[in-house]
């Protein structure tokens, strides 16, 4: 039983980082129904930002953390007004090809910034422990779910109680409509992306103290939070949160109790098993159109 409860906590605190980036899948999603390909490496930028920041430079923790989700915001606000902008009403398959160009440009930026060695960033809770009886969970871990369920409540209050976010969740149910109504979209929009790398950025932070930042993280993980944003219902933000719980919980159990092997095919399995049963997600609404 403390093995299975400390690697549910492990499986959990995974499926956060797999749960902010899907987030950040179904906030671009929502508000222009583009599949921005990139999140990963968004994500990935973010660890290296805040590494420069708290490891190069030398500033405290906490205020690298802050400069780097804030200028993962700029990054976020650039790419959607000289990168995707443009390319709007296009065929989709350009638009998803230009987001996989976005991967490879900044992972490539990242080879030749910092270089291809695997980086860690030291956190004030790096080494400690909570002890619980005989069970003992890392403060690494913990942190990452406490931050992830203060940044959902955030996220939460914002969209549901500021003017702002009742306009982009306007935005996200009917662009033209949202327009006709006076809501300024294009500068909407550009705040969604900035949201969007916001918690990519959140989400490379938190990872970086438990595992190494490195150019390849972002493309490793993107392809396991994606699968948790369609597991959880495209169109949802609880249900990106709970696919990447879900999504890491599976990992981490099965590569503890399987053979080796099944740790990165049983979670695709329950993807598949879901989509067969529910092909709208778990939380998603089954969309219909007449034509």
């Amino acid at each position: 039983m403390l093995d299975f409860l400390q690697q549910l906590v492990s499986g959990l605190a995974l499926g956060c980082i797999y749960g902010l980036i899907a987030l950040g899948f179904v906030l671009i999603y929502k508000a222009t129904e583009v599949i921005n390909f990139a999140q990963g490496d968004l994500m990935m930028l973010g660890g290296f930002v805040a590494y420069t920041y708290i490891t190069i430079i030398g500033l405290n923790y906490w205020l690298g953390f802050l400069l780097a989700v804030l200028t993962m915001g700029i990054v976020g606000m650039t790419v959607e007004r000289f990168v995707v902008r443009p390319i709007l009403g296009y065929p989709l398959f350009s638009i998803i090809m230009v987001t996989i160009g976005l991967g490879f440009l900044l992972r490539s930026l990242a080879g030749m910034i910092w270089g291809t060695d695997d980086l860690k960033i030291e956190a004030p809770f790096s080494q400690g422990v909570l002890r619980i009886g005989d069970l003992v969970l890392a403060y690494d871990k913990l942190s990452v779910i406490v931050a992830t369920v203060i940044l959902i409540a955030v996220l939460y209050l914002f969209f549901n109680r500021t003017r702002l976010g009742t306009a982009m969740r306007a935005t996200s149910e009917n662009m033209l409509a949202a327009y006709y109504m006076g809501i300024p979209v294009k500068r909407v929009v550009s705040l969604v992306w900035a949201i969007s790398a916001m918690v990519a950025g959140v989400a490379g932070v938190l990872l970086a103290p438990i595992t190494f930042v490195h150019s390849n993280v972002g493309l490793v993980l993107g392809l396991k939070a994606f699968p948790a944003a369609v597991l959880g219902g495209f169109g949802s933000i609880p249900g990106a949160l709970v696919g990447g719980l879900i999504i890491g919980v599976v990992e981490t159990l099965a590569g503890f109790y399987l053979p080796q092997g099944w740790k990165d095919v049983a979670p695709y399995l329950i993807l598949l098993l879901v989509l067969l049963l529910r092909p709208e997600g778990l939380f998603g609404a089954l969309g219909r159109k007449k034509v």
